[in-house]
């Protein structure tokens, strides 16, 4: 199968992190996988939710947003009809539970670490690439504070499906919105799996086909791991 944009089944779209992107935030990085843009930022606070005071732990949350152009065709923004949608409400808490998987809350001690992953762009794969981002912008703000032993690991994420029955690797718009089958993955550095959304949109799939996509992911998220790490390490310099 010839993908629109020449790549092979199991290829990731051109990466480009851009660690420590803005200055205000405690840590940051513009996020770009092909086409889709996003803005990560991290910031630490002092003060918890009320239900975990004087337990000696922390807390993360997570927010998330499209920009009224990212999509090509302007939408109203979420804040001017008073409310979130479904879809932002489903990804910000995925983001979220995906981050707080790697997150020792003790080492982060009563502080409330606060992720925001703003979409410049879409083209497809924008929750997973928000989780790859966030993960960075979060590590930038706690190494600033001493405090990178809050991290127990690396998360990443990366879509997969089976377009015309073929199995790809992270998918853009045009592959994803023709897809028979859509999943999203979320992993950690060392290959556990921390959340799989699968959809069969057209044609139930088989086991066979749910293990092929898995492992065509785990191939993405080692790439995307390492490209995590080599912003990071960037960024210290």
């Amino acid at each position: 199968m010839t993908r629109n944009d020449g790549r092979r089944p199991d290829e990731l779209r051109p990466l480009e992190l851009l660690p420590d992107y803005l200055e205000q935030p405690h840590g940051s990085v513009l996020f770009s996988q092909g086409k889709t843009k996003v803005l990560c930022t991290a910031s630490i606070q002092e003060g918890i939710p009320r239900w975990l005071y004087g337990k000696g732990r922390g807390w993360l949350t997570a927010e998330y947003s499209l920009l009224p152009a990212s999509t090509g065709d302007r939408t109203e923004r979420e804040a001017s009809r008073g409310k979130q949608g479904g879809r932002t409400v489903e990804i910000q808490r995925l983001i979220g539970r995906s981050i707080r998987a790697v997150t020792d809350f003790g080492a982060l001690g009563e502080r409330t670490l606060w992720v925001d992953c703003d979409v410049l762009q879409a083209d497809g794969g924008t929750r997973c690439a928000a989780i790859s981002g966030a993960y960075v912008a979060a590590r930038r703000a706690l190494d600033r504070f001493g405090l990178s032993k809050a991290l127990t690991g690396s998360i990443a994420a990366v879509s997969v499906g089976i377009v015309d029955g073929t199995p790809l690797l992270d998918l853009d718009y045009s592959e994803d919105s023709t897809a028979e089958v859509d999943m999203n993955v979320v992993m950690t550095g060392d290959a556990a799996l921390v959340e799989v959304q699968a959809t069969a949109e057209r044609t139930p799939f088989t086991r066979t086909s749910l293990d092929e996509l898995l492992e065509l992911a785990a191939g993405g998220i080692e790439q995307l791991v390492a490209a995590q790490d080599e912003a990071v390490a960037a960024a210290r310099v």
